[in-house]
């Protein structure tokens, strides 16, 4: 059995998450309604099954051998997560994850199926037969939904939204918009601004200056211990990359071969998060606030795990920082890249030379204009032609380079995915890698896929906080933390740090 407890969920650990509606375990688990033979995913909207009458599948597939049909509303067969997945499926599933991307934006189908080397006729039936609509469909979709998104949680003008979720006219936005949600875009931004005045939204909503930066709010649900996320991060910045500034976060960014920075700050007395993004990464402007939100993990669930924690035996640390949240990845690769560098020796000053001097010789170099950033973290495109020779030049141990070259030759060529998705087959995935084993496949997957019942159990820093000896005692306790154990280890890790502090401060 691995660290990270990859096995099926007990039954009163699904309860909690569907108690809080936590959508990160959609697609770990699915519940079936006994009654109506329906069976849901946790985050379902619609209203939740009592306990007496709910039975848990581990697939989509076994639900539907049991004889349950998918719900209506949350589409759970749409979730799967992957223990068994057909050829079509395969096909849908990446196409799909495309089209989300961009794919389709002023680019055509045939194009798409050119990448995916199957004919288009053949990538329409895939998704027709198991998502149920056709390419254009549901790249239409995916761009309402992002501009649902940005109407609701920035200040852009309705112009700029239109063009950064995929539009190519401002007259087809309106349009489709009509005829999908029966209102305008304005009337929706009025609806979910209510007490602002008109001048006040055309104010917030008109665009800067050309040149001149954007910034942007995102909401999020309250109580949010930005200190104690800010401090993470700051541990873990990369010299180059990474400025932490009083409480402001600020780091280069390449998207989709899209160059620029961002900064981010806390606004606690509006719930939300202002992010300030350079005019070179508007086109990729709505993956960007993806990474944002798994980066500061602005899709928890605080009550519900402050909650859960206190009964499980953390009421005093969870009392001193109530919302606590888990850092997840601004992008995976380069979680995982500096996993393997830093091995298990993250504090000491050669494991920072021996990370900056990678990230100099690898890395893009950007012109931001602000002080300390002038890297972009290489992409494992780079690592990989760099191969094992360069990396082990670089003072790479060799241990870790092949595990680098290795790593980045899989996410490369797509065969590994470190973006959030199946926990189960990707932690599997990075086991077979040479030179990653376990305590770092566990830390890899609790950031890059964002999984918050990741536990790190070997980390000897939780064992002196958890008052335990070994790691086996650890698992035992942190049972009772589930499915929300990575929150756990934060607040383990802030207590050990917390108390380092105090044994170094002078007398």
């Amino acid at each position: 059995m691995t660290h990270i407890a990859l096995r099926p969920l007990p039954a009163e650990v699904c309860e909690r998450v569907l108690e809080a509606r936590d959508v990160r375990f959609d697609g770990m688990f699915f519940v079936g309604l006994t009654t109506s033979k329906i069976y849901c995913r946790p985050g379902c909207p619609g209203r939740r099954a009592i306990a007496q009458r709910s039975v848990f599948f581990d697939s989509a597939a076994a639900a539907g051998l049991a004889g349950y049909r998918p719900c209506r509303r949350c589409h759970p067969d749409l979730r799967s997560s992957g223990k068994w997945i057909p050829a079509s499926s395969q096909l849908a599933s990446v196409a799909a994850r495309r089209i989300m991307s961009g794919a389709l934006n002023g680019r055509s189908v045939a194009s798409l199926a050119a990448d995916l080397n199957v004919s288009e006729r053949h990538l329409r039936r895939a998704l027709r037969d198991e998502i149920g609509v056709s390419p254009l469909e549901l790249a239409q979709t995916h761009r309402l939904c992002r501009a649902r998104r940005l109407l609701v949680d920035t200040t852009l003008s309705v112009t700029r939204i239109a063009f950064a979720a995929g539009f190519q006219s401002l007259r087809r936005f309106n349009v489709v918009f009509r005829e999908r949600y029966r209102m305008s875009p304005t009337d929706l931004r009025r609806a979910s601004w209510p007490g602002r005045t008109r001048r006040d939204r055309v104010a917030g909503g008109s665009p800067p200056p050309i040149g001149e930066p954007v910034e942007l709010t995102i909401s999020y649900r309250a109580p949010f211990a930005w200190d104690v996320l800010a401090t993470f991060l700051k541990f873990e910045a990369v010299p180059g990359v990474e400025v932490i500034d009083g409480r402001r976060y600020t780091r280069t960014a390449r998207i989709d071969g899209r160059t620029g920075w961002l900064t981010i700050d806390n606004v606690p007395a509006h719930s939300q998060i202002r992010v300030c993004v350079s005019t070179s990464l508007l086109p990729v402007l709505v993956p960007l606030l993806i990474r944002v939100r798994r980066l500061l993990d602005l899709d928890a669930q605080p009550t519900a795990v402050d909650i859960h924690l206190s009964a499980g035996g953390l009421g005093a640390l969870v009392g001193r920082r109530p919302g606590v949240r888990v850092p997840g990845a601004f992008d995976g690769f380069e979680i995982a890249l500096l996993a393997i560098l830093r091995g298990e020796q993250r504090r000491t000053q050669s494991v920072r030379e021996l990370v900056t001097r990678v990230i100099d010789d690898l890395g893009e170099p950007f012109d931001s204009g602000i002080p300390g950033l002038r890297r972009c973290i290489p992409g494992a495109e780079q690592v990989a032609v760099a191969g094992r020779s360069r990396l082990m030049g670089l003072g790479v141990p060799k241990r870790a380079a092949d595990a680098l070259a290795n790593l980045a030759g899989a996410v490369a060529t797509g065969g590994l995915s470190l973006e959030p998705g199946d926990v189960t087959a990707t932690h599997q995935a990075l086991m077979r890698i040479d030179g990653v084993g376990e305590r770092l496949a566990t830390r890899i997957v609790m950031r890059a896929l964002c999984w918050p019942d990741a536990f790190p159990a070997w980390d000897f820093d939780l064992h002196h906080a958890a008052g335990v000896k070994n790691h086996q005692q650890l698992l035992q306790r942190a049972e009772a933390w589930r499915p929300w154990r990575a929150y756990a280890a934060m607040h383990l890790w802030m207590w050990s740090l917390e108390n380092l502090r105090a044994r170094l401060r002078p007398a």
